[in-house]
């Protein structure tokens, strides 16, 4: 029985980290929040794609489109997120506390910093688009599979838009991330007790052959 939520925990993981990390994630980059901005970033570098490996687990050795629609949806947002936490996260982050430092009062924020979020911004545009197609595939997926009870899947939509206007800014990216976190959780523990349902289901009828 406890094997059966091992999964489903493994897979929240990600989204409740993240929406840990940004309960203190500032709201803006300044001499002030320099710090603050870059350190949140360094456990987003693990994070964030593993939201993605969490949503591809969820159609695990399946070979039908639909599937194959959601891994390459979560393998995009992985990549391009990623690489949103990585430049305008850790690289203008460090880079802005590193001239704090050095430049004390004197300091002003630099052209440079601005042109890291003119590159790591679109790029997480897209990220984030890929997050919305990937739990909008997950829906079509639950339902057509599990029916009523996989029309939670839904949350994922909702958890993605957050997370598509808000980052992992609270409150909106923090609660998106979260719901992510708990519907995946949630989809993974429906998958296996569908899969428990039809072991026992065969036995049973082998039972009766």
């Amino acid at each position: 029985m406890r094997s059966r939520f091992v999964l489903p925990v493994l897979l929240a993981v990600p989204g409740i980290g993240l929406a840990v990390v940004g309960l203190f994630h500032p709201h803006a980059l300044n001499a002030q929040t320099a710090n603050q901005w870059y350190l949140p970033h360094l456990p987003g570098i693990f994070f964030f794609p593993l939201v993605g490996v969490a949503l591809a687990v969820l159609v695990w050795r399946r070979n039908d489109p639909l599937a194959w629609l959601v891994r390459v949806a979560a393998y995009v947002y992985a990549t391009f997120y990623t690489a949103l936490d990585a430049i305008s996260g850790v690289g203008a982050g460090f880079v802005t506390r590193e001239m704090v430092e050095r430049e004390g009062d004197g300091y002003q924020r630099a052209p440079e910093i601005s042109l890291l979020f003119r590159i790591g911004t679109p790029l997480g545009e897209v990220g984030s688009w890929a997050l919305l197609l990937c739990a909008v595939a997950l829906v079509v997926d639950q339902v057509r599979r599990h029916g009523v009870a996989g029309a939670p899947a839904l949350v994922l939509v909702l958890g993605a838009y957050l997370v598509h206007i808000g980052h992992i800014f609270a409150p909106q990216g923090v609660a998106g991330m979260a719901l992510i976190g708990l519907t995946t959780a949630y989809l993974a523990w429906l998958s296996r007790l569908g899969t428990a349902a039809t072991a026992t289901g065969e036995a049973v009828e082998a039972a009766r052959v």
